[in-house]
């Protein structure tokens, strides 16, 4: 299995520094990764350096909590996209599900996607770690329903990262018309290939390069 075109190379620590990006932009052109993945403050820099490279620039939005307005999260991904993000990885409003208040839950989701559509593939953080099996299955049913790209476990934030259980239930929830993001917590090759037959199509890694290097 080619994993490296799996991963999205990771860094969202709100301490990052620019060597730091540095570094996980040459590893991401090393290894040719789906993308990097950082904070929206680095989207311009990263694209500037992989332009002419395969290697998307991923950000996100509403990060980590999910509890900014929908219009704060439309304006994130305009600047994102305007600044060269070909993915962007939003988190769905968490409370809104849990009181079961789905319209809301939908066009957050819904306004994202409109803003994103034909320039960034949106990915759809539904932070299982703070869900049952019926919010789980509720998120990603209207992450269908709102056009999203993708699904994704978690943002890596709120104690608990992606489980295979997690992926199975969420793969089986949106068929094969949506991607499945497992991230958090995926730390080896062992782990990663777990979450891919699972049914994972991308991995969300901090630890890229070390599950990489096992292959080679």
């Amino acid at each position: 299995m080619e994993i490296r075109k799996y991963i999205d190379h990771t860094l969202l620590k709100p301490d990052a520094t620019q060597n730091q990006i540095d570094q996980i932009i040459e590893e991401a052109k090393t290894f040719q990764f789906a993308s990097v993945c950082v904070n929206p403050y680095w989207v311009k820099y990263c694209y500037e350096q992989l332009k002419d490279t395969d290697v998307k620039v991923c950000t996100v939005i509403g990060f980590p909590l999910g509890a900014t307005t929908t219009a704060n999260k439309v304006a994130e991904t305009k600047e994102a996209i305007q600044s060269g993000a070909e993915e962007v990885d939003m988190v769905i409003n968490i409370g809104a599900l849990k009181v079961n208040d789905d319209e809301t839950v939908k066009n957050d989701i819904l306004a994202v996607v409109e803003e994103a559509k034909g320039h960034a593939l949106v990915k759809v953080i539904i932070e299982t770690a703070l869900l049952n099996d019926d919010e789980k299955m509720r998120a990603c049913q209207l992450a269908g329903e709102a056009g999203a790209d993708f699904v994704k476990t978690s943002t890596g934030f709120s104690g608990g990262g992606a489980t295979v259980e997690d992926v199975k239930l969420m793969r089986q929830t949106v068929g094969e018309q949506m991607g499945v993001k497992a991230s958090g917590g995926i730390r080896d090759r062992k782990v990663a290939e777990a979450m891919i037959e699972a049914g994972a199509n991308r991995i969300g890694a901090s630890s890229g390069v070390s599950i990489v290097k096992e292959e080679l």
